[in-house]
């Protein structure tokens, strides 16, 4: 090696800890700024996802990508309080996120971020894959194999290969093998959910991980609105009074004051023709009992 060389080949060794210090001391004092920090995988992330997303949370986060060794040091030395569980699940390539946002604000806010891309082989299934029922528009043929092969339901009208029913063909796990990945490219079907989205975030000293900050909105819709039918149905059985069961309560009171003056022939103004009615109904049934023992003239 010449000298120059040799010269080169140091000043690239010096230059190097120097990027990296840098990097270290960005993502030390970012972790000690923020509440929040938020591990996101960049697997199948746009870079128009990652801008759009700056551009929408401006002044709300901020967003780099840091070797995970640096990010395990930084992550100690800034004394986040949860640092061995959460940098020990550091791997892969990750985006990390800085923000005093709510980390569930934030996920939803990837979520919506999402975009639906065509399947290649080997690529993970991220919901149900279903091959709708309808016209293909694909004349039969070989094809036909892969259909049978994927356990979707065919049959040929009008020279065309119809799906007979809604076809699940991967659930959510699933290696997209190439032959799939092939039959849904035809079908011009777009089951890859990609962008952004939380693996992990450490928060008020708390780690969370994805399964704890995903929310299911329609889930979640459905389980409080069933609990504030319970509560009402609850509040109303045992009187309760709030503005929303009030109404409930006087209704059934009124019934069931009703029902008692019926049944003991107490006559108001408001009951008169039920009570009424009633006794009348009861005098009908006993002429016919009567009648039937012989103990009633015509």
């Amino acid at each position: 090696m010449s000298k120059q060389q040799l010269v080169t080949s140091q000043e690239k060794r010096t230059s190097y800890p120097k990027k990296k210090e840098q990097e270290l001391k960005t993502v030390q004092e970012l972790a000690s700024k923020y509440d929040t920090i938020i591990v996101s995988k960049l697997f199948k992330v746009r870079a128009g996802q990652l801008m759009l997303l700056r551009k929408n949370f401006r002044g709300e986060l901020t967003m780099l990508v840091a070797k995970n060794k640096i990010a395990q040091l930084a992550f100690k030395n800034a004394n986040i309080k949860n640092y061995d569980q959460f940098a020990s699940k550091l791997d892969g390539q990750n985006a990390l996120i800085f923000t005093n946002m709510n980390p569930f604000k934030l996920y939803l806010a990837l979520e919506k971020s999402k975009v639906n891309l065509p399947a290649r082989a080997g690529d993970i299934a991220t919901d149900d894959i279903i091959v709708p029922a309808g016209n293909t528009g694909i004349p039969p043929g070989p094809v036909l194999s892969e259909f049978k092969e994927a356990n979707v339901a065919t049959r040929i009208e009008s020279g065309s290969i119809y799906v007979s029913r809604d076809s699940v063909v991967a659930r959510p796990g699933d290696t997209i093998s190439p032959k799939l990945a092939g039959l849904l490219s035809r079908l011009n079907l777009k089951p890859i959910k990609a962008g952004m989205s939380i693996f992990m975030a450490s928060s008020g000293g708390l780690l969370l991980l994805q399964k704890d900050i995903t929310i299911d909105l329609d889930q979640y819709h459905a389980d409080l609105t069933n609990a504030v039918r319970e509560a009402l149905g609850l509040a109303v059985e045992i009187a309760f009074p709030t503005p929303e069961s009030l109404p409930f309560i006087i209704a059934k009171a009124s019934r069931n004051a009703m029902e008692v003056a019926k049944e003991s022939g107490y006559i108001t103004p408001e009951n008169a023709e039920s009570v009424l009615g009633y006794a009348e109904a009861q005098a009908k049934t006993l002429l016919a009992i009567a009648k039937e023992k012989g103990f009633a003239g015509e």
